[in-house]
């Protein structure tokens, strides 16, 4: 979706290649699903909160679980944002690009 609409896009398959792409990339925004197969969503954000050059990147939480005691943990946890599974593509593209600080 975010390569249709002109976006550049980087991809893991779990949480640590997550952190590492992040460290190594440096990306505008991390889209960080919360239920990963190795480390979950939280330890990968700590882990890239760890690094002082990537503590400003807005990270956006990904999740199936979406109740209210999920979406508090999930914003002490310091992510920027929060969506809920399954993801509604308008809402998706708007969160996007509100974090990249972009117009609607």
């Amino acid at each position: 979706m975010l390569q249709a609409k002109g976006y550049r896009t980087l991809e893991a398959v779990n949480g640590l290649d997550g952190v590492a792409l992040a460290l190594q990339h440096r990306p505008d925004l991390i889209l960080m699903d919360i239920q990963l197969p190795d480390i979950n969503g939280f330890e990968a954000m700590q882990r890239i909160r760890a690094d002082v050059s990537c503590t400003a990147i807005p990270v956006v939480a990904f999740t199936a679980s979406v109740t209210a005691g999920d979406r508090h943990r999930i914003s002490e946890a310091g992510f920027n944002g929060f969506l809920g599974k399954p993801i509604e593509l308008k809402t998706f593209l708007a969160t996007v690009r509100e974090q990249l600080g972009e117009a609607p």
